[in-house]
């Protein structure tokens, strides 16, 4: 039977494996020390709450622009480097915010964690891919969310208690997130890497027109990603305000949702996604979509019905939400590593990362202006977009389908030593192993 537990010693048996977790955990808890406080922190330096969240929000904005990059430096065979420098600027954001309290440091060190934080995602999606292999990457991505998950949970927990001593308090916990980070980046800087080869960039005989092709369904899946993307925020912006100002709730009803949904998290995400590794990534995400579109129902009957029956069903729609959450985080990265040429692979992760990046710099605005609308401009317009999403990658499921056969045909016709033509490309295949130059990993 698989668990949690031996998904987990799956991933430290991996050559490098133990020390990516190690990192990933201490990384996470430190972090959670100060995430949940940092707006509180930029109060205290002179901010007002209003210019604390617009500095945030330019940082993270501009860690979009980075994006690009860390996706055409892991195409250029890096695996360990970006992660690790990911880890560092982060660290010394946080390390401004510890050591220059005012506004300008504060100022830096919102861009330099926002930019951190942004190619975090591409760079170590790449680097547990390199270490995991196809067979086990679903399962060890999933890992590796599970430790972030608990450590930004014990690390929030933490820093609760810690911060209940006294405001000043505050200016040590992002000096410990600084040494947390710069700690995991020297961990990563030692992670082995396999030895295996890793494509180089396309040919130059290779045309603009197939170099865009390989990205075509990539660009697809991260436009049809974008409603997907909103649910991120729907528990710590949209329910709040449902609960409490719609339907008049106390705010144990919000903060008993939040903590059951990290728990929930955490203790079924790795058994599911390795459940469900059977599956196509892309019929995965597809029944993500339903789900969290039919919480989102769910939570508009909630907040129309009214009182305490009202309150207990947009409780009670926190299952299929977070079953939803878990869908589709374990399947979106997989399938876009899948669905690239391995060449474009960090481009690939690029492209999903500024999608998911742009629609969550913008959906705290979206949500709270549509709620302030009434609760069906919110949640019905909501869940239509997500229907529409999965209706896209339900669509292109059928395309991969008949793509596959093709390409299967083509095969076929090639071990015979027959001319294969593939799109705008004709070769001759002559029933031999193929060739293809490749380049070592590099760190």
């Amino acid at each position: 039977m698989t668990t949690t537990r031996t998904t987990l010693r799956e991933l430290v048996r991996i050559p490098g494996g133990g020390r990516y977790a190690l990192s990933a955990t201490v990384e996470a808890a430190t972090s959670g020390m100060l995430r949940p406080f940092i707006v509180i922190y930029a109060v205290l330096i002179g901010l007002s709450a209003p210019q604390a969240g617009m500095t945030l929000t330019v940082g993270m904005l501009a860690g979009l622009g980075a994006v690009p990059l860390s996706g055409w430096w892991i195409d250029r065979g890096a695996r360990r480097a970006p992660a690790v420098a990911a880890l560092l600027v982060r660290a010394v954001g946080a390390l401004l915010l510890a050591l220059v309290p005012g506004i300008a440091g504060f100022a830096i060190g919102a861009v330099l964690i926002g930019v951190g934080t942004q190619i975090a995602a591409p760079t170590n999606s790449a680097l547990v891919a390199a270490l995991a292999g196809p067979a086990q990457r679903a399962a060890a991505l999933a890992a590796g969310r599970s430790l972030r998950n608990a450590g930004l949970g014990a690390g929030a927990l933490l820093g609760t208690v810690l911060v209940a001593t006294g405001p000043e308090v505050l200016r040590w916990l992002a000096l410990v997130t600084a040494l947390g980070c710069a700690f995991g980046a020297a961990v990563i800087a030692r992670v082995p890497l396999p030895h295996h080869d890793v494509p180089v960039p396309a040919p130059a005989a290779a045309t603009k027109e197939a170099r865009g092709a390989g990205l075509r369904a990539v660009t697809v899946l991260a436009l049809a990603g974008i409603p997907y993307a909103f649910h991120a925020d729907i528990l710590e912006i949209a329910l709040p305000l449902l609960l409490v100002q719609g339907l008049h709730a106390s705010l144990a009803w919000s903060s008993g949702i939040f903590v059951a949904n990290t728990v929930m998290v955490i203790a079924l995400q790795l058994v599911v996604v390795v459940r469900l590794a059977r599956w196509p990534h892309r019929t995965v995400l597809f029944w993500s979509g339903l789900l969290l579109a039919a919480s989102y129902l769910a939570f508009w009957l909630g907040g129309a019905t009214g009182g305490g029956p009202g309150t207990v069903l947009v409780a009670l729609a926190i299952a299929p939400y977070t079953l939803g959450e878990i869908l589709y985080t374990g399947s979106g990265v997989p399938l876009v590593i899948e669905s690239a040429p391995p060449h474009l692979m960090g481009r690939a992760l690029a492209r999903w990362q500024l999608s998911y990046g742009l629609a969550r710099a913008a959906d705290s605005i979206i949500i709270t202006g549509l709620l302030s609308l009434g609760a069906a401009a919110l949640w019905l317009p909501l869940a239509a977009a997500t229907l529409l999403g999965a209706a896209t990658l339900r669509l292109g499921t059928r395309r991969h389908r008949l793509h596959r056969s093709i390409g299967e045909s083509v095969s076929h016709a090639a071990d015979g030593g027959t001319l294969a033509v593939v799109g705008p490309l004709t070769r001759s295949v002559h029933g031999g192993a193929g060739t293809c130059r490749a380049v070592k990993a590099r760190g």
